[in-house]
């Protein structure tokens, strides 16, 4: 696959590119560019994406489309959609792979809140702590 890929957004009905988004996926960074007349450009770096998704409705299995979701640690997406691409499960894998190198070169740690409160371990010692009534 190399080490870009540059996909438009395109319609579900017959696969045509007919809008104004383009999907830009480097090794490093995911670009979205959105709009004809007046435009916005989004980035998340690779780094950021925590776990990714392949979806394909009935509509695009049947015009060969998918559409990759990126969970990212980035605070204005943090849903990131890459949506009615062509070749995406090519995608998909090429964004684990870089998501979880770009990890790796800057020796960033994943971690996830599980929703356990703070009280739990007052002592912080790893270990829950129980409270007495």
């Amino acid at each position: 696959m190399g080490t870009e890929f540059v996909e438009k957004k395109r319609w579900v009905f017959l696969g045509l590119p007919w809008t104004f988004t383009k999907y830009t996926v480097k090794e490093d960074l995911i670009t979205i560019n959105t709009g004809f007349l007046s435009t916005q450009e989004n980035d998340c770096y690779m780094y950021k994406v925590q776990d990714v998704e392949l979806t394909t409705s009935f509509w695009e299995r049947i015009f060969k489309l998918g559409t990759v979701v990126c969970y990212t640690g980035d605070t204005t997406n943090p849903k990131l959609l890459i949506e009615h691409i062509k070749n995406a499960r090519e995608v998909k894998n090429f964004i684990l792979e870089m998501s979880e190198a770009a990890r790796i070169k800057r020796r960033t740690l994943n971690t996830l809140n599980i929703g356990a409160s703070a009280d739990l371990d007052a002592d912080g010692d790893g270990i829950p702590d129980v409270l007495e009534d």
